[in-house]
């Protein structure tokens, strides 16, 4: 690669207690993020959805291919229409196709088949897997690393709508072929999870669960 490629990087260090200050605000802040299944009808702008989207495109990716599309769904034919899809295959799923023991997980979720919040939210965001790259001549294009950069990705989206005061909730129907069907997704494009967007409704609830104590998710070397 040629040194023409590269340009400097836009950086500022900052003084170590700043750092800090801000690592503490923002854990703080992430700290609160919680995920609910119920969301209030109350209509979010279009450009929230966007700046959430454009900060989920500043994720690092394999190669910098960018695998990743995102379809914002606020049409109420189009949501109802995912929704009666998604609840097909959740009722096959906790009716017999899931094992025991992925319903044991399950359960202090209290999560069936019943996907209200797929209607409910204002926005539904459909992340999509590009698999591989088609180029200008309808050929397939290698990409690396693509569930990993999508994973990114996602997580960057869910940190923006948090920030922003609204919650989400990542849903992932199985399985999620009718998404590309319903949405008119290329061959390329495999559904990786939704993301309904929205205010929580005013009895929003959450299972009384606790994330993992710190000497359970980390190693000090």
């Amino acid at each position: 690669m040629s040194e023409s490629s590269f340009r400097p990087l836009d950086f500022t260090a900052l003084p170590i207690d700043e750092t800090l200050k801000r690592a503490r605000a923002f854990y703080e802040s992430m700290n609160r993020r919680r995920t609910t299944r119920h969301f209030a009808t109350t209509p979010v702008p279009r450009e929230a959805i966007e700046l959430a989207i454009r900060t989920a495109g500043t994720a690092p990716s394999g190669a910098h291919q960018q695998p990743w599309t995102f379809v914002a769904v606020s049409d109420p034919e189009t949501k109802a229409a995912i929704r009666e899809a998604a609840e097909r295959e959740e009722r096959a799923f906790y009716g017999g196709r899931a094992p025991k023991d992925w319903l044991d997980a399950l359960a202090p979720l209290g999560t069936d088949e019943h996907k209200p919040h797929l209607t409910d939210a204002p926005w539904l965001v459909v992340v999509f897997r590009q698999a591989y790259g088609v180029d200008a001549h309808e050929q397939k294009r290698t990409f690396y690393y693509t569930m990993e950069s999508v994973g990114i990705a996602v997580g960057f989206f869910i940190a923006a709508i948090h920030q922003m005061g609204l919650v989400t909730l990542t849903h992932t129907p199985n399985p999620m072929g009718f998404l590309a069907d319903l949405l008119n997704r290329p061959a390329n494009e495999k559904a990786f999870l939704i993301l309904p967007v929205g205010y929580p409704a005013r009895d929003a609830r959450v299972p009384d669960i606790h994330r993992k104590n710190m000497d359970e998710i980390v190693a000090w070397l």
